[in-house]
């Protein structure tokens, strides 16, 4: 058995894993990187990049549509095969050369295998060939293991061959007949992908469309989707599910109605994928989530052990995994130097975001884009509050971005700060204002100090002129 020692052993090259090493790398640290699957992780061949390219071209359609001019200039429906081709792209073809070569030009070594932690500080790589490798970390482990779709136990459901987020954002051809279990992110994005590319959807949102989003949001996602030819069933639980013998899937709910698919999605959740890297051998539940500190440091795991993205479910986003990776990065090298994280620039990446302004776009039709609390989550964490609502469609930009363009903004103020704490906006192409909203809720900036950030005319990011104005003085 090989065993080679290293400052820094990652066990995941994900977008987590490799801003970790990264880091590290920077910081005059060594680094190794294990990867069971194609480096660059979820994000790059199953997630972020290609399901946004599975939904990019049939917004950029709606928008020319909606548009005198453009409008006239359009002769067609999607081309099905063109987007899905588009989609490969981005996905790099399942392909992970270029991770690859980026690994090697900033200098972290790649162990491709299974990574299983096996005591303290000790990284066991089984490749696939069946060779063992011995990782030995002088200072930390990182766990960037991400995330995997939950399966419930539902019967027949396995044996259905159900999809999960991964095969919806590679499918190779679109289904006649989608059914959805779910009402989530994941649900209501793939529910508008499939159905512009010509599916039939059936969408079984037992909870609601968006239930974590503020309720004007999924209200209008809900409407849009059903104007697109869903059929959102509200409040609907699938209790079985059976693939007959000719392919078809049989989906039974609890109210005794029967749906009939050709491929069904599941998305109701997710699960860590800590179930086999070996945390029994240091205490530790296999399968389960990782708390940590703010430092990324997981709790009961020892000075040694952190935890980055998905893992440690603070917020199951990729960008905010980013923003654990640099915080774990830097502290690390931090400890490893002698310096304290309160020290110089090392305080300033202790991760403190997850709790109060993580953004999050849904790129539905309409967007929804969103940071902070919702005003529920800001009454159930006992902040006195004022809900400030405005038309989106009522600002000049929004007029001239869109004929009848629809649209809603909130915000959420701490009345007891004057600060905003929580930002929704509804509508086409909104995810490119959130960070206006999200530098205000980070900085906590006074709302007085907001009557200065004046924006543009005429643009949509004139709605927060709008919002200040309906707020008062």
């Amino acid at each position: 058995m090989t065993a080679i020692e290293y400052d820094v052993v990652v066990i995941g090259a994900g977008p987590v894993g490799e801003n970790v090493a990264d880091r590290v790398v920077q910081g005059g640290l060594t680094a190794a990187i294990v990867e069971r699957e194609l480096v660059g992780g979820e994000c790059s061949y199953w997630a972020c990049m290609p399901t946004k390219a599975l939904l990019r071209s049939a917004s950029a359609l709606r928008a020319a549509r909606h548009l005198p001019g453009a409008r006239e200039a359009v002769t067609g429906d999607l081309d099905a095969a063109a987007v899905l081709a588009r989609r490969d792209s981005f996905a790099s073809h399942w392909h992970d050369d270029g991770q690859v070569s980026w690994l090697e030009s900033v200098g972290i070594a790649l162990h491709r295998g299974h990574g299983r932690i096996t005591s303290a500080r000790v990284v066991e790589v089984t490749g696939v060939d069946g060779v063992a490798t011995t990782l030995t970390a002088r200072h930390a482990v990182v766990v960037a293991t991400g995330s995997s779709a939950l399966l419930p136990d539902l019967p027949g459901l396995r044996a259905a061959a159900p999809w999960s987020s991964r095969e919806a954002a590679s499918a190779s051809s679109v289904p006649r007949r989608l059914a959805i279990i779910g009402g989530g992110v994941v649900a209501a994005e793939m529910a508008t992908a499939f159905a512009a590319l010509g599916s039939s959807v059936t969408m079984l949102a037992r909870d609601g469309v968006l239930p974590s989003a503020e309720p004007f949001a999924g209200a209008r996602v809900t409407d849009s989707l059903r104007d697109a030819g869903v059929s959102v069933r509200l409040g609907a639980e699938a209790v079985s599910v059976k693939r007959d013998n000719g392919g078809t899937v049989h989906l039974d709910t609890a109210s005794g109605e029967r749906i009939e698919a050709d491929e069904v999605l599941v998305a109701v959740g997710r699960t860590p994928n800590t179930r086999d890297i070996g945390l029994d051998s240091i205490g530790l539940a296999p399968g389960a989530w990782l708390a940590v500190d703010d430092t990324m440091r997981v709790v009961g795991g020892g000075e040694w052990l952190y935890a980055a993205g998905d893992v440690n479910r603070r917020a199951l986003l990729t960008h905010q995994g980013k923003y654990q990776a640099r915080a774990v990065g830097d502290v690390i090298v931090a400890r490893a130097t002698g310096a304290t994280v309160e020290d110089g620039r090392w305080g300033r990446h202790v991760a403190t975001a997850d709790e109060r302004a993580v953004p999050q776009v849904v790129f539905t039709d309409p967007e929804i884009a969103s940071v902070g609390l919702t005003a529920a989550a800001a009454e159930a964490a006992g902040l006195r509050i004022r809900v400030v609502d405005y038309d989106l469609g009522r600002v000049a930009g929004a007029a001239l971005h869109a004929d009848g363009y629809q649209g809603h903004a909130r915000m959420v103020v701490d009345e007891d700060r004057k600060v905003i704490v929580g930002c929704t906006l509804v509508g086409p192409d909104v995810a490119e204002l959130i960070h206006a909203a999200t530098i205000a809720i980070v900085g906590e900036v006074p709302l007085d100090r907001l009557w200065h950030a004046v924006p543009a005319y005429p643009t949509v990011s004139e709605v927060w002129l709008r919002l200040l104005e309906t707020y008062g003085r």
